[in-house]
């Protein structure tokens, strides 16, 4: 037995060892060149050696059998050669393409494969400014932050809020280093006092005080044609956001919320093909909305869904009081920490925005419960015909493993997870399988979702889009 388990032990050194030397050359490609390498998704940049190695193992899902990290580094190394220009590259496609071909020569193979992206310029990086700097705001920081790379995509340049005190630069600087729900901040985060600005893994980001979302000079402080994604939610109509265009500096503008009237509010995935140049002005919906239009999309195009009613279970929100206190809305006023909290949502009428052949079908209700973060969307539908949980739960798996929707659903099936095990998914919605229910041409689906990060995620997914600054996915998928 001591020399089994010895075996399994240098098994695991040696698959260390592999994912150790691969981490230099995974972060080199992606600062010099603006290479993004994953793993079905699962991405590789700025990860640990376990997150590496948990990366191929994933791979057992899709391929049947774990990744062999001795044949990623072999493509790794081979690329560090190429140094192809930006691309988003999927090294399990390589790998095993690179295998099935019975091809000798690996750099030959990769460059026919990769062509598109051999020789490309890399991109100018966009200006971001976030108008707001709360809970979503700070994640977005995060996220843009993390995906800074070589500073040719995302530059988060400025931050604008009302100033709430004489600290009040330490205090957001803080609030950006330390979440109680996400954990530190992944780096090192200086104030820079004197400029007025914070300095986040060698981004510096300007923090400029105003009242008046149509006051301020942003080319005063070298911002140009930037997008503005304003997280306040005060203003949610074309009328109102449109101040921030009379701003010099400002291109266009992305609200977190729902946006009221004509405007188009965008699920990425599912109708973010819609945006064109014209569209100075778009919304990037809710995070119930995100979380199940995405899994709505895929179910009604499948089986075709009739009807239905979203009963969303939410974590409370800042607007909330945490004891009993006057309120505007109905109910809201009431301890958001002691009490589940029934309230209207609009997510199901919201579906429509995104996909029209939803109008009039969905309704919906939603109970603020005493949590955090993490919430769940209870999908109550009928479809044109008669279904089963397997064949839904297959298909659906399917979907999130391989199909074009797979940056926005996930699919679990443990009889052991629970909500805090989703803070920090990076997807939309995750489907639980093993609570799928079906009976005749009706199911009830059950789908998780970070409504903090999971969200944020997708509208740093539509900042990208309105950017231009989405990489070649190479190579392409057949599925």
């Amino acid at each position: 037995m001591n020399q089994q388990a010895d075996e399994y032990l240098e098994a695991w050194k040696a698959k260390q060892e592999l994912a150790e030397r691969l981490i230099p050359l995974i972060g080199q490609l992606y600062r010099d060149h603006d290479v993004v390498m994953s793993v079905h998704g699962r991405s590789l940049v700025g990860r640990s050696a376990i997150d590496v190695i948990r990366a191929h193992s994933y791979a057992r899902k899709i391929d049947d059998v774990e990744l062999p990290l001795d044949e990623t580094a072999r493509v790794v190394e081979a690329l560090a050669a190429i140094q192809p220009g930006p691309v988003s590259l999927d090294l399990a496609l390589l790998v095993n393409g690179f295998r099935q071909s019975g091809a000798d020569d690996l750099e030959a193979y990769l460059r026919e494969h990769l062509a598109p992206a051999i020789g490309t310029e890399r991109k100018t990086g966009t200006d971001v400014v976030l108008y707001g700097f709360g809970r979503i705001g700070r994640l977005l920081a995060r996220i843009i932050i993390d995906h800074s790379g070589s500073g040719n995509t995302l530059n988060l340049r400025a931050i604008v809020v009302r100033k709430g005190s004489e600290n009040d630069l330490v205090k957001r600087a803080n609030l950006l280093r330390r979440d109680s729900v996400h954990g530190p901040f992944n780096g090192i985060i200086k104030v820079l006092e004197e400029e007025n600005a914070i300095l986040a893994n060698g981004v510096r980001i300007q923090v400029i005080y105003s009242d008046d979302p149509a006051s301020v000079d942003y080319t005063g402080y070298g911002i140009e044609n930037a997008i503005l994604v304003d997280n306040t939610g005060r203003w949610r109509d074309a009328e109102g956001l449109g101040q921030h265009l009379r701003n010099r500096g400002i291109a266009r503008v992305l609200l977190t919320a729902p946006g009221k009237g004509d405007m188009l509010n965008v699920v990425y995935g599912v109708n973010s093909h819609a945006i064109t140049d014209e569209h100075t002005i778009v919304s990037a919906a809710s995070c119930t909305t995100n979380a199940i239009t995405p899994v709505l999309k895929v179910l009604n195009d499948t089986f075709g869904v009739k009807r239905g009613h979203v009963e969303t279970v939410h974590a409370y929100t800042n607007d909330q009081n945490l004891i009993d206190n006057f309120h505007k809305g109905d109910r809201r006023g009431r301890s958001a920490a002691l009490n589940m909290v029934l309230t209207e949502t609009g997510a199901a009428k919201a579906v429509a925005k995104a996909l029209p052949e939803f109008e009039g079908k969905l309704t919906g209700n939603a109970i603020r419960v005493p949590t955090p973060d993490v919430s769940m969307a209870v999908l109550n539908l009928q479809f044109g015909r008669e279904v089963t949980r397997d064949e839904i739960n297959s298909h659906l798996e399917r979907v999130a493993l391989t199909g074009a929707l797979r940056t926005q659903i996930d699919y679990v099936e443990s009889p052991e997870i629970v909500s805090t095990d989703f803070v920090g998914s990076n997807r939309a919605g995750i489907v639980d399988g093993l609570a799928t229910i079906a009976s005749g041409d009706s199911a009830v689906l059950y789908v998780w979702y970070d409504n903090e990060y999971g969200y944020s995620c997708q509208v740093v997914r539509i900042i990208e889009q309105l950017a231009g600054s989405h990489p070649a996915h190479l190579p392409a998928r057949t599925d």
